[in-house]
């Protein structure tokens, strides 16, 4: 594992839905994810076994936990509890940078 890493080296995946996303680092115990969504883009409502803490790096986003929304902007966090569903939808162009724990498999 690498303790030391650059944005530039890690190259972005497509996932369609004007969403990309970007592993950034992770072990066994914690991922770090950067995700990059335009204006309009849906990150549908899911659920996970794992915990998961979001930065608002960019732009606007309105966040759906457990039933409830609020907007959120750069500099904003949200935190999701295990097995919670949780969606967003992108106001305006941004970026989440996603850390859970344990790590998500299903990302590799």
């Amino acid at each position: 594992m690498e303790t030391l890493i650059q944005d530039a080296s890690i190259e972005w995946s497509d996932l369609g839905g004007n969403i990309r996303r970007k592993i950034m680092a992770f072990n066994e115990e914690m991922m770090i994810v950067k995700v990059e969504m335009k204006s309009g883009a849906i990150g549908a409502s899911h659920h996970h076994i794992h915990t998961q803490a979001s930065y608002v790096s960019k732009g606007v986003f309105d966040i759906t936990i457990d039933g409830t929304t609020q907007r959120l902007q750069a500099g904003d966090v949200y935190f999701v509890p295990s097995m919670v569903e949780h969606g967003a939808l992108c106001i305006e162009d941004g970026e989440l940078v996603d850390v859970f724990h344990p790590l998500r498999k299903d990302f590799l």
